[in-house]
């Protein structure tokens, strides 16, 4: 070891971590991608099993697999969105929207509350703790939580023609919203921010409760109001681990299946995770290891945009 110089040391102590990844992460992947190259059932001149090569990419790419695939479940959106006509674009269209609009109102959700939450106030503790139960709550529980909520003749908050609740009458959602792509995609959306605002919250505030105090007492004593403290030096600070967090919900976002399962099922809301399941209880091995590698190198794609554009513009992670 003495005859190491630091740098050696330091790439010596990063060996078993290497391994680790290898063995937990880049193994699977490599494993998955072999599988998406073999036939996965009597298909034109290919039999169950045989080499392929890239033939699964392409079919599944240009559309020829949709007839193994569950069917089209956007058909609105094909006139607006060709590159939608076939299952998988519809999967991803699913899947990108989720991510999105769910990870834009997890922010906003969890900034706020971590604001509150910064706050010196009588029952502090309280409210931290209601804040975070919604975190606690299992995905299957949370999922028939709303499940009950909005299935017609069990919840309150979903009625009839003859009755309508609030949520009809402002349009928002139809009288079997569970049984609509669309309505039930809004639902998983609201579901998922009810959830997971708390762990932005919680990672917010952990940044927020990091900057240093005098920073404040000084833009006090200099005369600086309440939304310039916040513009000069709560954003700024609180900006990379906003971003850290947007990361981890973007990742999670896009693997999203259990939410979806068990509020509307996969047949209503296929995502992407849905088809790689869908497709692998078929059984269809090679297109299901198709669709998840495709998935992998999506998520790949984005995280890659997110560290580029954001985190490298803020001094990195």
């Amino acid at each position: 070891m003495e005859m190491l110089s630091e740098a050696q040391y330091a790439y010596l102590l990063l060996i078993p971590a290497l391994l680790l990844l290898l063995v937990i992460a880049i193994y699977p992947l490599l494993s998955t991608f072999r599988m998406s190259l073999f036939a996965d059932r009597l298909t034109g001149a290919a039999r169950l099993g045989e080499f392929v090569g890239l033939q699964n990419y392409v079919q599944l790419l240009t559309g020829q697999k949709d007839p193994l695939l569950p069917a089209n479940f956007l058909p609105g959106f094909s006139s607006s969105f060709p590159y939608v006509t076939n299952v998988l674009g519809s999967a991803l269209m699913v899947t990108l929207i989720f991510t999105v609009v769910s990870v834009i109102f997890e922010t906003i959700v969890g900034f706020g509350q971590a604001l509150v939450l910064n706050q010196d106030f009588r029952g502090r503790r309280w409210v931290r703790v209601a804040i975070i139960i919604p975190w606690a709550v299992p995905i299957v529980i949370q999922g028939m939580i709303f499940y009950l909520l909005f299935q017609p003749n069990i919840g309150f908050l979903v009625g009839n023609a003859q009755n309508p609740a609030i949520l009809n009458q402002l349009g928002l959602i139809g009288t079997t919203p569970l049984a609509s792509t669309q309505d039930s995609l809004f639902l998983i959306v609201v579901a998922d921010v009810w959830k997971t605002s708390a762990f932005m919250a919680l990672l917010i505030l952990a940044g927020l409760q990091s900057i240093d105090r005098s920073l404040y007492d000084v833009a006090k004593v200099a005369g600086a109001s309440n939304w310039q403290q916040f513009k000069m030096i709560t954003f700024p600070l609180i900006l990379p681990t906003v971003l850290v967090a947007m990361l981890f919900r973007t990742i999670a976002s896009m693997r999203v299946y259990g939410i979806i399962e068990t509020m509307s099922g996969c047949a209503v809301v296929p995502s992407l995770s849905c088809m790689v399941v869908q497709t692998f209880n078929a059984p269809l091995y090679g297109t299901s290891a198709t669709i998840a590698f495709v998935t992998a190198a999506i998520i790949g794609v984005v995280v890659s945009v997110y560290i580029v554009k954001f985190a490298s513009a803020e001094g990195g992670f």
